[in-house]
């Protein structure tokens, strides 16, 4: 379509005039509902203006609390908690190196003496925190090897963490307490979980080795070579490879 809105253009005949005519008429009816459109903003924006700094207020409020609440309490909090970790930290790592009474260091590892927190308090006392989260996995542990196999996985399935290490070991203690407590299904669904969350050197093969092992209890011995056979191929310098022959001989009988 022709333009007649050009520097210096003057209508040559009543066509070109009504061209012309028209466009301005356009041009003129855009502007007006442009400022019409500006003028109920301002009217709304006005009229509501308490509303929209409330709103703002608001926002601001809770950002600056949550800086204040971080700087000040998030971050003391778990401070605070990371130290009172050292005292039954200290009992626990006795009680796993010690030969006698281990029963007493676990328990004071648990539920803490003179004064001092157990890892049963700071979950308590810290919840929220890295440091009770880590108590939760030092409680889980010290109850497995006390026999305390419920409580045990109570503590153990609490316990969060991306580590490769830590967070296998954590999911292969919960299969160790089911597998005591006479519930090997679900022993070999956490022995699964351990393999994969990590397959790094140090856990893999134990819990291959496990899984191996609790699949032959309940009769799959198919499932029991596939793990036996990765153990051979994969982790050859593991201690669980200078046995597993003789366990991949059993799951290859037919008796």
């Amino acid at each position: 379509m022709a333009t007649y809105k050009k520097r210096g253009f003057k209508p040559q005949n009543k066509v070109e005039e009504q061209v012309v005519e028209e466009q301005e008429s356009a041009t003129a009816e855009v502007f007006s509902t442009l400022d019409e459109s500006a003028s109920k903003t301002e009217e709304w924006v006005a009229s509501n203006q308490n509303y929209i700094l409330g709103v703002i207020g608001v926002i601001a409020v809770a950002v600056l609390g949550y800086l204040a609440y971080v700087q000040f309490v998030e971050k003391p909090k778990e401070a605070s908690a990371t130290n009172e970790m050292y005292y039954p930290q200290q009992y626990f790592d006795q009680a796993i190196n010690s030969t006698t009474a281990k029963d007493s260091l676990y328990n004071l590892a648990l539920n803490g003496a003179e004064g001092k927190y157990g890892f049963l308090d700071i979950i308590d006392e810290y919840s929220g925190t890295q440091a009770a989260n880590l108590a939760n996995y030092s409680a889980g542990m010290a109850y497995l090897n006390m026999q305390k196999y419920q409580e045990a996985i109570t503590h153990l399935e609490d316990f969060k963490s991306e580590d490769d290490i830590l967070g296998a070991l954590a999911k292969g203690g919960v299969g160790d307490a089911f597998m005591q407590l006479g519930q090997a299904e679900d022993a070999l669904d956490y022995y699964e979980k351990a393999l994969n969350h990590s397959d790094n050197n140090f856990t893999a093969p134990k819990f291959l080795y496990k899984a191996g092992v609790t699949a032959l209890d309940l009769g799959d011995k198919s499932k029991a070579l596939t793990y036996f056979e990765q153990i051979k191929e994969k982790y050859a310098s593991s201690a669980e490879a200078t046995t597993v022959d003789a366990f991949i001989g059993m799951a290859k009988s037919t008796k």
